[in-house]
């Protein structure tokens, strides 16, 4: 493992390269091969290595799947500043890399920050989607909606400490990423796939210098009026959409689900028990079997109706 990235494993099938795009360079996992792209998103404070487990899967159905580490992760660009972490640069990168594979077919998947830049390139239309995969992380209208609450307030206390210059990168960066380790250990109700050897991945790759680029998502978008306003206007999403959620998420309340097919036309929502908020990671059958059941009925056997 490099300072800021990870090695896939011998035999995984996953290879680990440099893209240009949005006039950056982005260090993506890749696995399979075939014009039909799977573009995994991650989340904070997470890698491409979060999707190790759904890699294989994606290429096994026929898809070359990228996993890029996102701007301000791991060996891609780190640009300066919050406003290079604005809404229309991070929704940039992603049609960037979409143009860089050249793929006749997209199937965008994302989960936390991950899945908010899923949303946000959707609702956008910014490129065509044949689907959208969203895990743990709410539709921006019903999170906005929710965020009016106090269960849901009290929740997201972090993302306005996250507003503070310097302290949070403090604290997240003190004794060698403690809190790094306790956000995914601590948080995960099945805590096997959270190994040492696996917390040594997230916490190296968030360093105290690595840390501002990634918390710079979070000062961006409250400057954003997409993730503020509760918006009932957005256009509805046409394509395809898988939502799982793991209901334990100590972070964003299971209510935050409540009212997304007024904005998805074609929604199959998925819901696992005593699963916390890193869902891929921490339940990878059971998401890996929803994951594979529902792109075989819903985009390989498209004439099929949707599940419920």
């Amino acid at each position: 493992m490099s300072e800021w990235s990870w090695t896939p494993e011998p035999g995984s099938g996953i290879a680990m390269r440099m893209f240009a795009a949005n006039g950056l360079e982005f260090e993506v996992a890749e696995a399979g091969s075939g014009d039909r792209l799977a573009l995994c998103l991650h989340g904070f404070p997470e890698l491409n290595f979060s999707w190790r487990f759904q890699m294989p899967l994606l290429a096994e159905l026929g898809y070359r799947v990228w996993a890029p580490n996102l701007r301000g992760y791991g060996m891609s660009s780190k640009p300066d500043g919050v406003e290079a972490y604005a809404v229309p640069k991070i929704v940039g990168d992603v049609a960037a890399l979409i143009d860089a594979s050249g793929a006749r077919e997209v199937l965008l998947i994302g989960h936390d920050w991950g899945a908010a830049l899923a949303w946000a390139f959707a609702i956008g239309r910014v490129r065509p989607l044949t689907g959208l995969v969203i895990m743990n992380v709410p539709h921006p209208a019903c999170f906005a909606r929710e965020l009016r609450t106090w269960k849901q307030l009290r929740k997201s206390w972090y993302m306005f400490l996250f507003q503070v210059p310097a302290l949070p990168e403090a604290i997240l960066g003190a004794n060698d990423g403690a809190a790094i380790r306790r956000a995914f250990h601590g948080d995960a109700i099945d805590k096997s796939n959270f190994t040492p050897e696996v917390l040594d991945v997230y916490a190296g790759a968030a360093r105290r210098r690595a840390l501002t680029p990634m918390i710079n998502w979070y000062r961006a978008a409250a400057r954003d009026s997409f993730f503020r306003a509760e918006r009932m206007d957005l256009p509805v999403i046409e394509v395809p959409t898988l939502m799982i959620w793991g209901e334990a998420d100590r972070a964003l309340d299971i209510a935050n689900t409540r009212g997304t097919d007024r904005f998805v036309r074609d929604l199959t929502l998925r819901t696992l028990p005593n699963v916390s908020h890193w869902v891929q990671q921490e339940a990878v059958g059971p998401v890996n079997a929803l994951l594979g059941e529902w792109i075989t009925a819903r985009l390989l056997n498209p004439g099929n109706a949707p599940m419920r």
